[in-house]
């Protein structure tokens, strides 16, 4: 039987077989390309919030950092308001190249639960990474006859509506995180709204209000003067920074947890290489003594994950906080 051979390819026909393979890895060269120069000027560094606040404190270092790792500057911008919308919808309608980043905290996730916002949360971004995060911490005026979460609870349930929780303004964290201990305790407290963690602080301080749901940064200083009385810490477990604090969440309102987070993230449709390669960085950044240092002094903890991980998170807490203000009927006014 007669072996029927494959005819030879032309010459014609091998050089434009050679073309179209090049053609089809252009894409991904050009991406990895993209990515080996970036960035070729300076980049925008959004942060929605105002100055001086923990968010700033700590995404103005990452900035920096940042700044060193590239050899091009990533400028911070503080684009306040709105419950960090302003801020958002600008890099959400900023073009998709790695040139405006956005540097938020778990307002990314809870803001457009209260309230409408101009942009779609689901689709105007593509996360970065989540860096890490600061717990709630559940801290009373010294006069309150209540020592530990459990006799909190206990107080609170004998003199329903009479207690005074002092607020960081409506859909803050502080305010949330206070929500959720009423909603998992089952209790029934008053909340007053401040503009702000620190106004919220002092009015406890001085006795108007009773409880304050604080960050660890504002509240420990008042602590170790005798001015509060800490109860519980919000993670699930005990910070390293106060072993001795026990979590609410073992105190008697089991599985208890309000942490904020800061996460970075990038216009959707950014170059998928440009957003590994930004994490890639992070990863050496978060690494640094005096990154460290930063978190511990905010009370905080690097949390480093990656962009999939990330949207997973994001997921996951929209959904935790989405069925407490549903519950709770909390809306910005």
């Amino acid at each position: 039987m007669k072996r029927i051979m494959p005819k030879k390819k032309s010459l014609s026909m091998r050089v434009m077989g050679a073309f179209l393979a090049a053609t089809v890895l252009l894409p991904s060269s050009s991406i990895f390309a993209a990515s080996d120069d970036y960035p070729k000027k300076p980049v925008r560094f959004v942060i929605p919030f105002a100055p001086g606040g923990s968010t700033d404190i700590v995404g103005r270092l990452l900035a920096a950092k940042l700044s060193q790792r590239f050899g091009h500057q990533f400028v911070v911008e503080n684009r306040s308001g709105g419950g960090s919308s302003i801020g958002s919808e600008v890099v959400a309608k900023s073009a998709p190249d790695g040139y405006t980043l956005l540097f938020n905290t778990s307002a990314y996730a809870t803001n457009p639960l209260l309230t409408d916002v101009p942009y779609d949360p689901e689709k105007a971004f593509i996360p970065i990474a989540k860096i890490g995060g600061a717990a709630a911490v559940l801290s009373v005026h010294p006069s309150v006859p209540a020592n530990s979460v459990a006799e909190l609870v206990a107080l609170a349930k004998k003199q329903p509506g009479k207690l005074v929780s002092s607020g960081a303004g409506i859909g803050s964290f502080g305010h949330l995180a206070s929500e959720l201990f009423r909603y998992m305790a089952g209790v029934d407290y008053k909340i007053v709204q401040f503009k702000g963690g620190g106004p919220a602080m002092i009015d406890t301080v001085g006795g108007h209000s009773q409880i304050n749901m604080g960050s660890l940064a504002l509240t420990l200083p008042q602590i170790r003067t005798g001015k509060l009385k800490a109860l519980g810490y919000g993670a699930l477990v005990r910070s390293r920074l106060v072993p001795e604090m026990p979590t609410i969440s073992e105190s008697g309102v089991p599985d208890y947890e309000a942490i904020i987070w800061w996460a970075l993230a990038a216009p959707a449709g950014t170059p998928k290489a440009i957003v590994e390669r930004l994490h890639k960085e992070l990863e050496v950044i978060l690494q640094a003594d005096d990154m460290k240092k930063a978190f511990d002094i905010q009370g905080a903890d690097i949390d480093l994950i990656g962009p999939a991980a990330t949207v997973k998170f994001i997921e996951v807490e929209r959904v935790k906080w989405g069925k407490l203000i549903k519950e709770a009927n909390i809306k910005l006014k």
